[in-house]
């Protein structure tokens, strides 16, 4: 925050020195003015906004974990979150993780202080794991639709986008429809982003080939067969595509989120990206808090961040969509040469509820292996 007058801004410093000093570090996971922290379900109960500055930077660490730096442009937003907070350090650990190893990183290491802080997984893993998070309210809340997010807090979305179809219109034929991929132009050459048992996206994925193969939101099934299909044919690549991978063209065809699959255009000028007009699968991510979090402050502090303009527009560069997008239209603090960026969508998307993530994530588990093995 600037202030324009050199008092206020002395005013607001000693401030918050007298915050820092009244209280300091606590055992509880309190600091400063925000001993209860740890409990904390708004800003409100650290004395506002800059009470829980206060004590985040008296914390000095925010521990994130899984999020890629060119993945919905995460790099730019934890540099920003850095710039805004200097007192802050981020660690960013197991970058190319999955939500599932990120929940597996909080029961492990509890609050010891290399525990995430926070999470930011998928739909089928935050139904799965509410007695991890701790509930908050963001300033921003009721921006966010009523489907979108926990009553309490425990989880609320974050950004999304459409499932879709990358790939490299120079290693691969021109991809018009699913039934392509069983193609001899397509052996070795098909990939999901990551294991559907474990990772959203890669779920999602499977989900979509469902759709497209006559299948519902209810029935996954169809989406194992194809896939048992490509297997069978060889075409199938048991790799998770990563940046990296589709770089050096291990995986030139990739099953992923639209707005992660747009970014690979800066390293393969020649990626394109397919939507199917009978299979538009839209799906969002959510937030989270761990209530084990060794850094309470900081973590609820990460969580203003992202749902202020400043966090929901840089998502939105990322060219993926803001669960406040439609709330910055109506306000004008929208970006709107990145939203007119985003990859177009033709036709009336889906979303997979919460009962239906969670039997299409039982589903997988019980069947995916067998279907590619």
């Amino acid at each position: 925050m600037k202030w324009s007058s050199p008092v206020r801004q002395l005013g607001l410093a000693v401030a918050a020195f007298l915050l820092v000093a009244a209280c300091g570090s606590s055992s509880g996971g309190g600091t400063a003015a925000c001993s209860s922290a740890k409990t904390a379900t708004s800003a409100s109960d650290c004395g506002g906004l800059a009470g829980l500055e206060a004590a985040a930077n008296a914390e000095g660490k925010l521990n994130v974990i899984a999020l890629p730096p060119d993945w919905a442009n995460y790099g730019a937003i934890i540099t920003g979150f850095q710039a805004k907070y200097p007192s802050i350090k981020v660690t960013s650990d197991n970058p190319n993780g999955s939500s599932q190893d990120e929940v597996n990183a909080v029961q492990q290491l509890g609050a010891s202080n290399r525990a995430p802080d926070v999470v930011d997984v998928g739909m089928a893993v935050a139904l799965a794991n509410t007695s991890l998070f701790a509930p908050y309210k963001v300033a921003t809340w009721n921006d966010i639709l009523a489907s979108q997010k926990e009553p309490t807090g425990l989880w609320f979305q974050d950004y999304g986008g459409y499932m879709s179809i990358g790939y490299d219109s120079s290693k691969v034929p021109a991809i018009t429809s699913l039934s392509d991929l069983l193609g001899s132009g397509f052996s070795g050459k098909v990939a999901l982003n990551g294991d559907p048992t474990k990772a959203n996206a890669a779920l999602n994925g499977v989900m979509m080939a469902s759709l497209a193969n006559g299948g519902s939101l209810d029935d996954i099934s169809k989406g194992v067969d194809f896939f048992h299909q490509l297997k069978g044919k060889g075409n199938f690549v048991p790799v998770q595509a990563t940046t990296a991978t589709v770089k050096n063209g291990t995986t030139p065809v990739v099953f992923d989120w639209d707005y992660l699959s747009a970014a690979h255009g800066t390293d393969v000028p020649t990626w394109k990206v397919f939507v199917p007009n009978n299979a538009i699968l839209g799906g969002y991510y959510a937030q989270a808090i761990s209530k084990t979090a060794p850094h309470p402050a900081a973590a609820r502090l990460w969580e203003e961040y992202l749902y202020s303009d400043e966090g929901q527009n840089l998502w939105l560069k990322g060219l993926a969509r803001p669960v406040r997008m439609q709330a910055m239209i109506t306000t004008g603090t929208v970006d709107k040469t990145a939203a007119a960026a985003l990859p177009p969508v033709s036709g009336t998307p889906v979303f997979l509820s919460a009962a239906q993530a969670t039997t299409a994530s039982a589903y997988l588990g019980s069947h995916w292996a067998a279907a590619i093995s």
